[in-house]
């Protein structure tokens, strides 16, 4: 895989702008059904609000439950709003703050208390996991079975996240968000998203590499049962010692994300390039951290319940109609 080429990371931004503009589309019909002030309109409005509300709100929650509730709180509480919004940026903004404080209470309530602070050296791999990623390669979806079960463990890695991080990476990798209007919603600065989002990224990275580790062998021990030959790792696993990562792979981890995002200058991104030419393992770790936030992007929405959702939508109308 060569990278100098700048073909590389565009391929991978054209995608994920795909995957955000279909998203955007929801909230700007539903701006253009709210100016119409029409309850035929309003209703049609609030089903296309209901899916993206619910939507990031299961990302978060983790919870059916707590997600219907969060879409029922979110919309009762934007509805006297929801006429003045003539800007669907504006929307989406308050929306996902209202559905974000929502669900951070929620988790509370339900004791969910995860490590807060995410360490970047936790996060990286040391020289003896790029020797194995040299080995072994990012694995490959070969089947639709897989993929589902790709997508689940992919949803149990975002739901072990600390919250804090859990937000940022909903927001700008499963939502489509950008860095501005993540730090708008969180009252994070700009630059301490990037550093969320790139810790969160590595940790769901980390969480599915590991799993898919433990996929390989049980595979591996499985054939060599069927075949009668004795494991030589049979018992209790010897303790590893960790073997220091070289300092110019350590360097470049730090700033995959902003190579994915086109965020490096010229001349880091040459020097980050020439690296990743010369380096088998880190091109293979590359790969497994592009897979990682490309199942991010695209990972698919949920939807409420419909009776849930039409019970919901009657009792707005019906309170729009009594604030007239």
């Amino acid at each position: 895989m060569q990278l100098g080429d700048t073909c590389y990371r565009k391929s991978f931004l054209r995608r994920a702008v795909l995957c955000w503009k279909e998203m955007r589309k929801e909230i700007e019909a539903a701006v253009v059904l709210l100016a119409k002030k029409d309850p035929q309109s309003l209703e049609e409005a609030l089903e296309l609000l209901q899916g993206t509300v619910f939507s990031f709100s299961m990302k978060v929650c983790g919870q059916r439950e707590d997600a219907e509730d969060t879409m029922q709180e979110v919309l009762v509480k934007s509805l006297p709003y929801l006429p003045k919004f003539d800007s669907p940026r504006a929307l989406l903004v308050w929306l996902y703050r209202v559905a974000k404080n929502r669900c951070l209470m929620s988790r509370r309530r339900s004791k969910f208390a995860p490590k807060q602070d995410l360490s970047l050296d936790e996060l990286m791999p040391d020289k003896l996991e790029l020797e194995l990623l040299s080995k072994e390669g990012p694995a490959t979806p070969e089947s639709q079975a897989i993929r589902s079960q790709q997508a689940r463990r992919l949803r149990e890695a975002v739901q072990k996240l600390p919250a804090q991080y859990r937000i940022v990476l909903v927001l700008r990798d499963m939502e489509g968000l950008t860095d501005d209007e993540v730090a708008e919603i969180t009252g994070l600065k700009p630059g301490n998203v990037r550093v969320r989002l790139h810790r969160a990224r590595l940790f769901v990275r980390k969480e599915m590499a590991q799993r898919d580790g433990k996929s390989r062998a049980a595979r591996r021990g499985a054939a060599r049962s069927r075949s009668g030959a004795r494991s030589r790792r049979a018992g209790a696993p010897a303790a590893v010692v960790p073997v220091p990562r070289p300092a110019s792979c350590k360097a470049m981890f730090a700033e995959l994300s902003n190579y994915l995002d086109e965020q490096l200058d010229d001349s880091l991104c040459e020097r980050l390039e020439k690296h990743i030419d010369g380096c088998a393992p880190c091109q293979v770790f590359l790969a497994q951290l592009q897979s990682t936030i490309e199942q991010l992007r695209t990972d698919g929405d949920d939807a409420p319940r419909a009776t849930v959702a039409a019970k919901l939508r009657r009792e707005l109308l019906a309170a729009s109609r009594l604030a007239r």
